[in-house]
């Protein structure tokens, strides 16, 4: 076996300013060394970059000439002697994303104690945003996200913070297909429940959604114990209802950045045709599927068209939206918040709980519990920057962050 070959890591501190990283390069490139590795971050303008060259034979002289180069420059640096690459960067690979509001320092503390006790090191960590939340990503190297993700999980609950941790993949950079569910996750509320109001049977049908939402009701039985409650409403009260649904914060803003990504999109639900169909078209939305209520004579029976659309049904709907965009459920990412959305969370490569009931929240892989749906724009490796400065191109205004936040 080969022995490593000798390297050179030089670390330079100081005040950012324009010049800085290429007089350090001018310096190393009259040395014809060969660059093996750089990190460069800005943290109120001041700079951090690493930068691991290959070590000349007179390495002495090279690390005079880049320290009198640093010292021209007002910065620190230091120049360390040593052997191989990144080691640590070998094997297994995550990507762990933290959400907090606030993220507190002592939960940073915990998921990082977490990470060394997993015999995994920590090898990049960058923020993807600030503001209505801080979320940060870590790249992690050392330990399976098999062994990671229950680990990590368990303290994130204790620390009051969200986190998702995923494997390293092709398939976190490629197209991917997003499938939610409809009610308290694209939308704010339950349609049925809007419906029902119409039907001056609101309290009765919250009660029965509760009860099925926690997974104590067979789903089927419990819809069409809910939809008989409808008999009698005018088809017009649909349209109303459509004009009175709030989407959750940051749907369109999700929506919209990962449609300009290539990604696809499907919405499943157990509510209705009537109301899903007119959410798609609306927000570009590709795919849908939900169940038909019966309408005769203007007015609805309280009756179902066709088969329920259930907890497996929505399982079976994931895998043949998978297979008509032709990308493997490892590529699918599944989003939310009850009992009826398990199988479907399963069956997808990340299933995410979205402000869910606490029997979604302990199946799922990860869980979001702020009220902001495009957070999890943050899990795809997508920052706050990136979607603003995309929407700043086509003349979107994001408002400005809270004072106090800006740099």
């Amino acid at each position: 076996m080969e022995d490593q070959p000798k390297t050179l890591l030089v670390t330079l501190t100081g005040k950012d300013r324009p010049g800085v990283t290429s007089a350090i390069f001018a310096a190393l490139a009259a040395a014809g060394v060969e660059v093996i590795d750089i990190e460069q971050i800005v943290l109120r303008r001041r700079l951090v970059l690493g930068i691991l060259v290959t070590a000349p034979r007179d390495w002495k002289k090279l690390r005079d000439v880049i320290e009198r180069t640093a010292t021209d420059l007002d910065m620190n640096v230091e120049v360390d002697r040593g052997a191989g690459d990144n080691r640590s960067r070998s094997g297994d690979r995550s990507h762990i994303t933290i959400i907090g509001k606030p993220l507190k320092a002592s939960a940073m503390a915990a998921i990082a104690g977490r990470i060394a006790d997993s015999g995994a090191n920590i090898d990049k960590i960058e923020r993807m945003a600030r503001y209505p939340v801080t979320a940060i990503e870590l790249h992690v190297s050392g330990a399976p996200a098999d062994r990671l993700r229950p680990l990590l999980a368990a303290e994130a609950v204790r620390q009051g913070i969200d986190l998702a941790v995923q494997r390293d993949s092709l398939h976190r950079r490629g197209i991917r297909l997003i499938v939610m569910d409809v009610d308290s996750t694209l939308i704010q509320g339950e349609v049925i429940e809007m419906i029902a109001a119409h039907a001056g049977q609101e309290a009765e049908v919250a009660r029965v959604t509760e009860a099925a939402m926690r997974g104590e009701l067979d789903f089927e039985t419990s819809l069409r114990e809910r939809v008989a409650l409808l008999a009698g409403v005018p088809a017009t009260a649909l349209d109303e209802v459509y004009d009175a649904i709030e989407l959750a914060p940051g749907a369109r803003t999700m929506v919209r950045t990962l449609r300009r990504l290539g990604y696809r999109f499907a919405i499943v639900s157990g509510g209705f045709t009537q109301i899903t169909d007119r959410l798609a078209a609306d927000l570009g939305i590709h795919f849908a599927r939900a169940n038909e209520l019966e309408i005769v004579d203007g007015v609805l029976t309280g009756r179902i068209l066709g088969e329920v659309v259930d907890r497996a049904g929505k399982a079976v709907a994931l895998r043949e939206f998978a297979t008509e965009v032709g990308v493997p459920l490892d590529a699918v990412i599944a989003i939310g918040d009850g009992a009826n959305d398990l199988d479907m969370l399963n069956a997808a490569g990340l299933g995410i709980a979205y402000n869910a009931k606490p029997v979604v929240r302990d199946a799922a892989d990860t869980s979001v519990n702020v009220p902001y749906l495009d957070a999890i724009l943050y899990l795809l490796g997508i920052s706050r920057e990136q979607i603003e400065d995309a929407d700043a191109a086509v003349g979107i205004v994001t408002p400005a962050p809270p004072l106090g936040l800006d740099d």
